[in-house]
């Protein structure tokens, strides 16, 4: 698949909304909650009034249509470490995932982070979630846990 990973513009932010709500994991069995869940607090932490001097974004884009995006951005969320590492946030249209995009789109996240100067980055994965063992394949280790999720961070 010829894809191509970019910074995100300031006109296409509103799709972090999208992407947020196809971050949410979705358990076998279990139905998709209504898009609406994406205006609960706990959620709009990863996404309201993005632009700020520790938010960054990138985008995966096939034939000009955006399909993915890594965002990170400090704040306190679930994978909150310190107010110094910002946490990830990353998601694909289910049609394109499984083709090593989201792969890509972590790794270069990962070297954009560490050029901008920063020394880690965490983020929180639900146990279940299959992404939980490609984050590790680039680098992230659990520092934590509880019952549903992994609290994980990778040193840059």
């Amino acid at each position: 698949m010829d894809y191509r990973i970019r910074e995100i513009r300031e006109n296409e932010y509103y799709v972090l909304s999208e992407f947020l709500y196809e971050a949410i994991f979705i358990p076998v069995g279990m139905e998709k909650p209504p898009k609406a869940i994406i205006e609960q607090p706990e959620l709009q932490v990863y996404i309201a009034d993005f632009g700020k001097s520790d938010d960054w974004c990138l985008v995966a884009e096939v034939k000009e249509k955006i399909v993915g995006a890594v965002w990170v951005r400090v704040m306190d969320d679930y994978g909150h470490i310190d107010d110094e590492t910002p946490s990830f946030a990353m998601s694909l249209y289910e049609e394109y995932r499984n083709m090593g995009i989201g792969t890509a789109l972590m790794r270069d996240m990962l070297e954009f982070l560490k050029n901008k100067g920063y020394k880690q980055t965490s983020l929180s994965v639900q146990k279940a979630n299959y992404a939980a063992r490609m984050y590790q394949k680039v680098g992230f280790e659990v520092i934590d846990e509880n019952e549903e999720e992994y609290i994980m961070v990778c040193r840059l």
